[in-house]
């Protein structure tokens, strides 16, 4: 898990970036619009809302433009009508991927997201075929200046499953229902949290230990990432973090 855990705190790092641009802002909100057109406007009512609203704010998406989302997504402003959509696929190397989508023309985000599984040494698969290899898990960063046994206190005690050294911050996983009571504690109990999300984590992986093989991995994740219909991207990878950070530089 090392190596693509790893990779998840890149793309947090990569995140920022986005926000820049106002990409990243403009993914996020959309995930709120949809949460709060599926299960209301009240976050306290609605988990997946109050996830997504977290999600936004940890990315300084501003408070008015994300309650402008949630009164699109409850019909209060107008707004289009977006779906949400899972495409499975296996990436260079055998390693499965699994792609999150809010689209408003499903055949056009089909198309696309074909087209990069083909142009990136991949292919598309039926659905179901990698899913069973991945969970839905809460997952939560805490920045490592935090000591561990504090944390593992706080957090076990709170509900959470695991707690792991992703390098440059610590990696807690709950389970999906559990994700905000453990973000709660650990913020009550003084920890600051870097974020906190839903996520697919894969229930094994499969080792890439060399830097042309990784690279084509992370150009494929990469290039489905920077689709405008696609949220999120999990794959099973493990990159070791020598590879990784020879890829880096």
């Amino acid at each position: 898990m090392a190596g693509h855990s790893k990779w998840s705190t890149i793309k947090h790092k990569k995140g920022a970036a986005d926000a820049a641009r106002g990409k990243l802002f403009a993914k996020l909100l959309r995930q709120v619009e949809v949460a709060a057109r599926e299960g209301g406007g009240d976050p306290d009512m609605n988990p997946t809302l109050r996830t997504m609203y977290q999600k936004a704010r940890d990315a300084s998406v501003p408070l008015d433009t994300i309650e402008r989302a949630i009164k699109r997504g409850t019909g209060e402003l107008e707004g289009v009508s977006y779906e949400q959509v899972t495409y499975e696929g296996y990436g260079p190397g055998g390693v499965a991927v699994m792609v999150d989508a809010l689209t408003d023309n499903r055949n056009r985000t089909g198309a696309e997201v074909r087209s990069i599984f083909t142009k990136h040494g991949g292919s598309m698969a039926e659905p179901g075929a990698v899913a069973w290899q991945f969970e839905r898990k809460g997952v939560v960063l805490v920045d490592r200046s935090v000591e561990e046994d504090d944390l593992m206190l706080v957090a076990l005690d709170a509900g959470a499953e695991d707690i792991a050294d992703d390098g440059e911050a610590w990696r807690v996983t709950t389970g999906p229902t559990d994700l905000h009571a453990v973000r709660s504690a650990l913020e009550e109990a003084g920890i600051a949290v870097t974020s906190s999300d839903l996520a697919m984590v894969p229930t094994s992986t499969v080792a890439i230990d060399e830097a042309e093989a990784a690279r084509k991995v992370l150009k494929l994740v990469d290039a489905l990432d920077d689709n405008d219909d696609v949220q999120d991207v999990y794959g099973n990878f493990d990159i070791p973090d020598d590879v990784l950070e020879a890829i880096e530089a």
